[in-house]
């Protein structure tokens, strides 16, 4: 355990065959992934904060992180060839979907490529991380942001979190207990990529947006079109006047969202 990451309260336990390391305070879960991958852990392991300091999400945005919600990390060691590794995080929000579900979330979508969303409203998002140590297989880590007791608050997007759509209270335990079960169900699917053509089908069929209007923001700047679908790696498929474009990254806005999630 990095020692210099947080507070000094850790819990060790087992849940569906996965490790879980728990601490109160983190900077970020994912570091601390990577701080026990350095140190020679073998994988299967969840880094659990009931706080992020220095949570995160994509592009190295901020993730609020006050206590109440779920920020979590998964190692896997040699989940697939590295070339697979991108694809990874279509398995985890199928997982992640399919976790809320069976705790009574309902109307829940993924937008591509990392958000969890409903009505328009984010209520959780997705961070995979490839690395490649000299003389060890390839690893992933998987961090898992999910407001389940507060949202944040005073972003230019809507925010939700679990608590307004589940019958009951839930801690971030329930949740884990639940996502690691169906994480290790996605992965047996994905079959170290031999199976996202059936993960493509199952995001596919949770998809927000998916036929409708459609507004990305990248590199070349914004274009506008139909969301089409996935192609075979996970690109995203826009129609647009001049014909359909797979899209790599993107931030995407749907016409039900006010602004560009991160």
């Amino acid at each position: 355990m990095n020692a210099s990451s947080g507070e000094s309260t850790v819990s060790r336990y087992e849940i569906a065959e996965w490790r879980v390391v728990r601490q109160a305070r983190l900077g970020s879960t994912n570091d601390e992934a990577r701080a026990e991958l350095a140190a020679g852990d073998p994988g299967r392991l969840w880094i659990v904060a009931d706080e992020q300091t220095a949570g995160r999400g994509r592009h190295g945005r901020v993730w609020s992180s006050p206590p109440g919600n779920l920020y979590a990390s998964a190692l896997l060691v040699d989940p697939c060839e590295t070339a697979m590794a991108a694809k990874i995080g279509f398995v985890a929000g199928v997982a992640l979907r399919n976790a809320v579900a069976d705790l009574g979330a309902t109307g829940v979508r993924l937008k591509w490529p990392n958000d969890l969303v409903t009505d328009g409203a984010k209520l959780a998002g997705l961070l995979v991380e490839g690395l490649t140590i000299p003389g060890r297989p390839f690893a992933a880590i998987v961090g898992f942001g999910v407001n389940i007791r507060s949202s944040p608050q005073g972003l230019d997007y809507p925010t939700t979190n679990l608590d307004r759509l589940t019958p009951r209270a839930l801690t971030p335990g329930d949740l884990l207990a639940r996502l690691a079960i169906r994480f290790d169900e996605a992965m047996a699917v994905f079959a170290r990529g031999a199976g996202f053509a059936r993960i493509r089908e199952l995001w596919l069929a949770s998809a927000a947006g998916l036929g409708g209007p459609i507004r990305a923001r990248g590199a070349r700047g914004v274009r506008e079109g139909t969301f089409e679908g996935l192609d075979s790696e996970g690109r995203l498929l826009l129609r647009a006047p001049g014909g359909v474009e797979g899209l790599e990254s993107a931030d995407i806005v749907l016409p039900s969202s006010a602004a560009e999630t991160v």
